[in-house]
């Protein structure tokens, strides 16, 4: 093949490429603004793109919802991966916390689907157990830090993130950190020489 030929071919190849990835973008903004349910036809006008090239790359909505659904994951693990990685129990334990806040609230058509019964979700079945089995790791190691009250359990973070779940976007970012400021004061152990104010802060930054 020539030099010509190959130049012509992996621009296409670029081209798709980059238009697969916009299509994903646009819609994991739509569907956190309005939902799963905005028709495709709208992610096409909103992404400059024609209905058709939508298709091509995403036969179905569930496709798109699981391309985009893929990418959160992605971005979900990392963060726990990162707080896995951090040293510092409690550090560690409240940013994982933050984070799951912060995806909560800018991601929450999808994680609406994420943890409900849409269809895409089944394909990170595996993926929310991982993310859980780390998460009773990092309750643990702030436990046998002695970071957290002692009658605190896995249960009980659990329960904390699902007083998370609910927030809607027609709060503000700052309600959100007041709220996993709280949450987090509540699991903390009780221990006016600890630091734990200063780092539930540096966590909501």
């Amino acid at each position: 093949m020539r030099i010509a030929e190959i130049e012509v071919t992996r621009k296409p190849r670029t081209d798709a490429e980059l238009n697969r990835r916009r299509i994903i973008a646009i819609a994991r903004a739509a569907f956190a603004d309005e939902g799963l349910d905005l028709p495709m036809r709208d992610i096409a006008r909103r992404a400059g793109l024609g209905i058709a090239t939508v298709h091509r790359h995403f036969p179905a909505r569930t496709d798109l919802v699981t391309a985009a659904l893929a990418e959160l994951v992605a971005e979900c693990r990392g963060d726990m991966q990162a707080s896995l990685a951090e040293p510092d129990p409690w550090r560690a334990l409240s940013g994982a916390v933050h984070n799951f806040a912060e995806h909560r609230l800018q991601d929450r058509g999808l994680n609406e689907a994420l943890f409900g019964s849409h269809p895409a979700a089944a394909a990170f079945a595996v993926d929310r157990r991982e993310q859980a089995r780390a998460m009773e790791r990092l309750v643990d190691r702030a436990r046998e830090a002695g970071e957290l009250r002692p009658d605190v359990t896995v249960e009980d973070v659990r329960v904390c993130l699902g007083a998370i779940a609910p927030f809607r976007l027609a709060h503000s970012a700052t309600d959100l950190q007041r709220l996993v400021e709280l949450l987090l004061i509540g699991l903390a152990a009780d221990d006016s020489t600890s630091p734990k104010t200063e780092t539930i802060s540096w966590c909501l930054q």
